[in-house]
């Protein structure tokens, strides 16, 4: 029996293991389940870990993505360097146990914006600044793009909503809402950008991924920008978590 599962607090809903019972099932593969587990105090991930030998895999959402660091034995160089962990490979040997650290967020995100990029886009606003946007900051360091983070509230290195300009979303022909506006249920709020500033060069990246095609999404595809939701990305970094956990 191999047991994988989610850590994180709340988990109301969950689209991985939605995914992993549904890849079990169509794919024949016996003996294997994930599961949730809704730890408020990250400090229980230890006693979680020691408890089920058959535990062999663990993806980690919010709140949990950094704090969860520093209970790791090892982290993969990516993880390391966004400084956020998603996906954590526990290994039983001789006694003692293992745990590995993984961002997979970055790889879902990189490969499913790869193909939605023109040579044009150089240069990405980031919406919001906070552990979702770590990946996305990394993979657009990989890709050499630069970058500009857009708050609400005054951070060094960032401007506010209120400080955007024609010139600058002009230049800024990449934008990805890495805030959780918009999701359902609360699916009429958008990022208070000047979308009237958009063109068809644009192409808007939302994380959100419920619903299908957010208000940001509406708005820019208003304008002609070409539009991404979070959707593939969770699938893909999903899989990314398949394959590490079977290496």
């Amino acid at each position: 029996m191999r047991k994988f599962g989610l850590i994180g607090y709340p988990l109301a809903h969950s689209f991985s293991k939605k995914f992993f019972t549904e890849k079990f099932e169509s794919e024949g593969i016996a003996a294997h389940s994930y599961e949730l587990f809704p730890i408020e105090n990250i400090t229980a991930v230890v006693s979680l870990i020691a408890a089920d030998s058959s535990l062999s895999g663990l993806n980690v959402t919010i709140p949990h993505k950094v704090g969860v660091m520093s209970y790791l034995d090892e982290l993969e160089p990516a993880a390391e360097k966004i400084g956020a962990v998603n996906c954590i490979s526990i290994v039983h040997q001789d006694g003692q146990t293992r745990l590995k650290g993984y961002n997979t967020d970055a790889f879902g995100f990189q490969e499913s914006l790869k193909p939605y990029l023109k040579e044009y886009h150089k240069h990405a606003l980031i919406l919001g600044d906070g552990g979702a946007a770590k990946a996305v900051k990394y993979v657009l360091d990989q890709l050499g793009i630069t970058y500009l983070s857009v708050v609400r509230t005054a951070a060094p290195g960032a401007i506010l909503y209120n400080e955007l300009t024609a010139e600058l979303i002009h230049k800024h022909l990449v934008i990805i809402n890495t805030t959780p506006l918009g999701t359902f249920p609360n699916i009429e709020a958008a990022p208070a950008i000047p979308y009237e500033w958009l063109k068809p060069q644009h192409l808007a990246y939302d994380l959100v991924y419920n619903p299908q095609e957010t208000e940001f999404l509406k708005r820019a595809k208003a304008q002609g920008a070409a539009v991404k939701n979070g959707y593939e990305m969770l699938q893909l970094q999903a899989e990314r978590s398949w394959v590490i956990w079977n290496s």
